[in-house]
């Protein structure tokens, strides 16, 4: 499983040349992400002997939108700091994310079934899936290129492939776990990990579903991405502390809203089950 906890790592060697040198990651706070699509689990499988579904999956990784060259600032483009932007009751609260609610793109509050804490939002268009969590950060430094790094050890240790590139959103990791496909054939489960470093946060974002591998669909919850606002809150909290999330009083438990569906995009979200783990 991919993830990231407190235990300081040696960032010294390069993340493009190697990550040999790189302590473990852990996953003390940050728990695997929750990519699995009860409606259509297999979604984000890929063949392994097809080079055009790996293309593709790099693809909608490529860089930033054609004629777009100049690099903007975050505080413009998002994800933003709760200093950075008026919100108001169209966004949901909850605690330390802030959510504009988006026609078509559903929400899940993903909760860890044994303490009963929220670990991660979860939004999903058709077949596109991104899952976001928010982490405490040092005031004189960001934690992107640590993690990233870490990360791609941990996809090389589960005989995963793993590219780190450039894209829309900044450096990004783009991971190719093992697994087989329903026919029995060899393939790849694939996932793109995002990160932004604000003042004393960091926002983790794993793309998964057909916002992995197609480009229209990644564009769309890019969106989603950018339009989130991060509370960090004045509270001291250790490096990689995951930001405290809380369910609304109006969300509905999963098994409910699937007995009466809500409209995409409405101010009341699911909340979902324990996450799924990636591995």
């Amino acid at each position: 499983m991919l993830g990231f906890g407190k235990k300081k790592q040696n960032t010294e060697a390069s993340e493009d040349k190697s990550s040999e040198d790189v302590g473990e990651a852990t996953t003390e706070q940050a728990p695997a992400p929750a990519v699995e699509d009860e409606k259509r689990p297999d979604r984000d499988l890929i063949n392994a002997k097809a080079d055009k579904d790996i293309d593709q999956a790099e693809a909608a990784a490529a860089a930033a939108e054609e004629g777009n060259t100049e690099e903007t600032s975050r505080s413009v483009t998002g994800p933003f700091d709760v200093s950075e932007i008026e919100t108001d009751e169209t966004y949901i609260d909850l605690g330390g994310l802030r959510i504009k609610p988006e026609e078509s793109v559903s929400m899940r509050i993903d909760v860890d079934q044994k303490n009963q804490s929220v670990v991660s939002v979860t939004f999903q268009k058709d077949g596109a899936i991104l899952q976001v969590q928010p982490f405490a950060a040092p005031k004189s430094r960001g934690l992107w290129s640590e993690i990233r790094t870490e990360l791609a050890k941990s996809v090389r240790d589960q005989n995963g492939v793993v590219d780190i590139l450039d894209g829309t959103l900044g450096r990004q990791v783009i991971a190719k776990l093992p697994a087989s496909l329903p026919n029995g054939d060899r393939g790849y489960r694939v996932a793109r990990f995002v990160g932004v470093d604000g003042p004393r946060w960091f926002l983790r974002g794993v793309f998964s579903g057909d916002a992995a591998v197609k480009r229209s669909a990644a564009r769309d919850m890019e969106r989603v991405f950018r339009s989130l606002v991060v509370v960090r809150g004045n509270n001291p909290m250790a490096p990689r502390d995951l930001l405290p999330l809380r369910i609304p009083d109006n969300a509905v438990p999963r098994d409910q809203a699937a007995e009466t569906p809500a409209k995409p995009g409405n101010e009341v979200p699911e909340r979902g089950p324990e996450i799924t783990q990636i591995g």
